[in-house]
């Protein structure tokens, strides 16, 4: 069984890109679940997230704030930044630009700790960034939607706020507790921990791209190639601000890696929670979360061999 779970977790990239495949051919199936379930697919993983993290994840934060402090403030400048100039740049529909700008806005993704580790980075710094930027999200990402999407769409920066702290937030402190009250149990689980969440991403982005498939297979060539550039800009970018400040070449690579792979499972869940009415909203998220997977492990692997 662990090395089921540790083949699905490794290969989590064709795993998520496997089942976006499967919803492009399937979508009348897929079309029957509510895209309600997102939120506790989510919530599930951020569950896994509070189990595997501790106290000494955050000493970081206090030996190294300056680390944590620009890899936070390049996080939520560059990918909301070049969210706005990209749909701008190709001229997205309001729905599709809005998608773009959640991804952008959203903290870093739970897979960048396993790429920057692949990656020979420095790994203390990655979990450091991952745990602040989940935690200030709940502030960050209403407020930076609203700023860049604001004109256009209405944004409830307050409703946002509480969905964070439900989805989000609150599955990691109950993660922790539980990993607070029985250490043993949640020590075993761990090393199946990486497969499930692996299952509920890849869940996530098949539920997303099923109930949007039509629309998808119609334009869905302008906002992937949006997407892909979102992520490989942001990725480099991350690692040219390390390289502008002077950082060791394993800062670097963590800020590149967190830089550029999102939540973008959030941003799928707050799109289908708060902007109903712009259903396309929801597959920037997906497409990004099969993209960063794969451009993760391929960076991965460039880092290392570099």
């Amino acid at each position: 069984m662990k090395k089921l779970c540790h083949y699905i977790s490794e290969y989590m990239g064709l795993l998520v890109l496997a089942a976006a495949l499967l919803a492009l051919i399937l979508p009348n199936v897929l079309q029957q679940v509510p895209t309600t379930v997102i939120n506790y697919l989510l919530g599930v993983v951020m569950f896994g997230m509070g189990l595997t993290l501790n106290l000494q994840d955050f000493k970081i934060v206090f030996s190294r704030p300056k680390d944590v402090i620009i890899g936070c403030l390049a996080q939520f400048t560059i990918m909301p930044l070049l969210a706005l100039g990209l749909a701008r740049l190709f001229s997205l529909d309001e729905a599709l630009a809005l998608g773009v700008v959640l991804v952008g806005c959203c903290p870093g993704g739970t897979a960048s700790n396993v790429i920057t580790y692949l990656a020979k980075g420095d790994l203390a710094l990655s979990v450091g960034m991952t745990g602040v930027s989940t935690l200030i999200a709940p502030f960050l990402t209403p407020l930076l939607t609203w700023a860049l999407a604001g004109k256009s769409v209405n944004v409830d920066v307050a409703s946002m706020f509480l969905s964070i702290l439900w989805v989000v937030i609150l599955p990691i402190v109950v993660g922790l507790f539980v990993k607070w009250l029985w250490p043993k149990f949640t020590e075993k689980a761990i090393d199946y921990l990486p497969a499930f969440s692996s299952i509920a991403i890849a869940l996530i982005v098949a539920i997303i791209i099923g109930a949007n498939a039509d629309k998808l297979m119609e334009g869905g060539l302008i906002i992937v190639i949006v997407v892909i550039l979102h992520n490989l800009c942001g990725l480099g970018m991350g690692y040219l601000i390390g390289r502008i400040l002077g950082l060791s070449e394993p800062k670097k690579r963590a800020i590149s890696i967190e830089v550029g792979m999102q939540n973008s499972g959030l941003a799928s869940s707050l799109a289908s929670l708060h902007f109903a009415n712009y259903a396309l909203a929801t597959i920037p998220g997906a497409i990004f979360s099969v993209w960063h997977n794969l451009s993760g492990t391929a960076v991965a692997y460039l880092y290392r061999k570099k």
